[in-house]
């Protein structure tokens, strides 16, 4: 009878119950374990040593790197090895080297500079535009899109319909203030609410405004008159923007909140009022330019490209 857990060599299995002895297979020379699998007889081979030594190696390496490496939590805190390494304060000091590496141009861009002599100095331009396109993806793409090209709720950036104005110090100072925030100096806008209007006189001013983009509205209708006695003052006369005072233009495709006719039925029910923060506690005077500038070859571009 044989018995796996035996130390006898006689009770193991496939070995010979007489001798102790089990079959070996005359190609590998190996003995077998006495297990057959339909003709398939199972070798009794070692452990192969490279995977040893790839365990001890591992284990090895594992303990240097305990020792030099940050390893072991100790609370909230943890142990530095003897290396000092820290990763935080490696990328502090990596910000701060490319920091110092920029400040040689960057300073140009400091305080109220003259943006025309700016947009003139190619070289500095071609080192500048790099760290700004930097700066807008990572702060101001999530809402106005990769190329400004805006999205619901958000202005578009890529044409020349502006709220507050185009020019790079405008900008600039949209980017210092914010709008409707709480920075003491904020540019202010809001759509009011027209929930006391008449409901059929809301869906006719709706319907108008729905169509000003496609340019075939009657504007001696009773709805044109509503529009110039309630949104003219605002979006100007036939709804054409361009008063720089946050409201925007009506007649082209770039709209905030939809135009079509419900979209502009519930604008006019509940009214607007988006915000704009303002980055002067996250940027530089000198970052804050640098973008303006980026941001204002926006319009720029399509300037360039219309007839």
């Amino acid at each position: 009878m044989t018995d796996p857990k035996s130390t006898d060599p006689k009770k193991l299995p496939g070995a010979d119950p007489h001798t102790g002895q089990r079959e070996v297979d005359p190609v590998t020379g190996y003995d077998t374990t006495g297990h057959d699998w339909g003709g398939i007889k199972e070798l009794n081979t070692p452990f192969p040593k490279i995977v040893i030594w790839a365990m001890v190696l591992t284990f090895l390496y594992s303990v240097v790197v305990w020792i030099l490496l940050p390893a072991w939590p100790v609370g909230r805190d943890y142990t530095r090895g003897l290396l000092g390494l820290e990763q935080g304060r490696m990328a502090i000091e990596g910000f701060e080297s490319v920091d110092t590496k920029r400040q040689d141009w960057l300073t140009e861009f400091d305080g109220e500079p003259d943006f025309a002599a700016l947009e003139s100095d190619f070289p500095l331009i071609a080192r500048a535009m790099p760290a700004a396109d930097r700066l807008y993806l990572d702060n101001c793409a999530a809402c106005h899109g990769n190329d400004g090209e805006g999205g619901l709720g958000f202005p578009v950036l890529n044409d020349d319909h502006w709220l507050w104005g185009s020019d790079p110090e405008t900008i600039a100072e949209t980017l210092r203030i914010g709008i409707n925030t709480d920075h003491p100096e904020t540019r202010w806008a809001q759509m009011p609410a027209f929930d006391w209007m008449d409901a059929a006189d809301r869906q006719s001013l709706a319907s108008y405004v729905a169509a000003l983009p496609t340019g075939s509205v009657d504007h001696d209708s009773d709805a044109a008159i509503l529009f110039d006695e309630n949104c003219a003052a605002c979006h100007a006369e036939r709804g054409t923007g361009g008063l720089m005072n946050g409201a925007p233009a009506l007649t082209d495709e770039a709209v905030i909140y939809g135009q079509d006719s419900a979209s502009v039925m519930t604008t006019l029910r509940l009214g607007r009022q988006g915000v704009m923060p303002h980055w002067s506690d996250r940027f530089s005077s000198a970052e804050i330019n640098l973008l303006s500038l980026y941001v204002s070859e926006f319009a720029g571009e399509v300037e360039e490209e219309q007839p």
